[in-house]
């Protein structure tokens, strides 16, 4: 299936929750046969879905992974521990089921759909695959611009009609990954860029690089965010990759169809801080999978005032993440819907 354009549409406004939906799941979480606020973070989570989707009676019963996949000019420069031809072998693993994400997302009852946004090479034709490409990898944005503003809103576009096409199949929640050598590297620039974080705070080790490599990386980000000065313009074209492009049009699209996206890890909250640029309204529909092990993701999820269902040190992408948080944000919903009221159930109530 082939999404590429040439012309982005402009992105409709978000719109809000739907707080008449929020206020019965508190309502009705204040009478169910618990103290008030005993399960926490699925009670939180119960009220912010019923919001999301103006229903108390959501389920997650049509979950669609969707993993953008995109390489980088500056994996040239040594700041991954796999070259670059390692994101095309991998988009190959995956349409062969044999990634972390098609294990995950099948013990989910999930489907994975793969996004060519950049990869730098020829993909063959696969049911899984949409083939979308905007450009055979980005330009090493240590040296110029990674991408220009128009390919970024091609990407852009690219994500929101893959979104689309599949709410219109009837997903009912994405869980958004990707898959990029050397997309951390662009990850941490962008959150250095947007939060004003000092770089060697937002850059991690990524693929499993040593202390050379990493320290070469954090030097190359320096140097970018200042050849690139000013950086709070055009910061997604200068810094980012296809693939994370991609991401915030999926991230847009479906807040605009009100459908809750769980985001995965660094690179996928680097992409969010761009969303958020273009339309903050969006946020209240992402929920954080988890938090990874890469350093920066907790910064950018601060800023972006998310917090993490999961923190199981992880730092692999595809979507793994975002994935094992859905047991959880299905448990939400159950417990909202499926326990008995103090009134129901004859059980006294609290005192006060």
């Amino acid at each position: 299936m082939d999404f590429k354009m040439t012309i982005p549409p402009k992105l409709p406004p978000v719109p809000n929750l739907d707080d008449a939906a929020q206020q019965a799941a508190l309502d009705l979480q204040k009478k169910l046969t618990k103290p008030y606020g005993s399960l926490g973070r699925l009670e939180i989570l119960s009220v912010q879905l019923a919001g999301m989707t103006g229903r108390l009676d959501w389920l997650p019963q049509r979950p669609a992974v969707i993993v953008c996949a995109g390489d980088h000019g500056i994996a040239e420069k040594g700041v991954s521990a796999y070259p670059r031809s390692v994101t095309k072998q991998m988009v190959l693993n995956m349409l062969n089921g044999g990634a972390a994400i098609n294990v995950l997302a099948q013990q989910m009852g999930a489907t994975v759909t793969v996004v060519d946004a950049g990869v730098a090479g020829i993909l063959p034709e696969h049911p899984n695959l949409i083939a979308g490409k905007i450009n055979y990898g980005t330009t090493d944005l240590a040296t110029a611009s990674a991408m220009s503003p128009g390919q970024a809103d091609q990407a852009i576009t690219l994500g929101q009609r893959v979104v689309d096409a599949h709410i219109d199949d009837g997903a009912d929640i994405i869980l958004l990954g990707e898959l990029g050598i050397g997309n951390t590297t662009s990850a941490a620039a962008i959150t250095a860029a947007v939060t004003g974080a000092p770089v060697e705070r937002v850059t991690g080790t990524g693929t499993g690089i040593g202390l050379e490599a990493l320290e070469r990386k954090i030097a190359l980000i320096e140097n970018a965010l200042e050849m690139h000065a000013p950086i709070n313009v055009d910061t997604l074209a200068k810094f980012g990759g296809y693939e994370i492009a991609a991401m915030v049009g999926v991230m847009l699209g479906a807040a605009v169809r009100q459908v809750p996206v769980v985001l995965d890890g660094y690179v996928a909250g680097a992409a969010a801080l761009i969303a958020a640029q273009i339309d903050n309204n969006a946020v209240k529909y992402w929920i954080a999978g988890h938090r990874s092990a890469e350093q920066g993701h907790a910064i950018a999820l601060q800023t972006l005032g998310l917090k993490p269902v999961l923190e199981l040190s992880m730092r692999l992408g595809e979507g793994t993440g975002a994935v094992l948080a859905l047991p959880v944000i299905e448990a939400a919903m159950r417990t909202l819907q499926g326990m008995a009221t103090f009134g129901e159930a004859g059980v006294s109530g609290p005192l006060q």
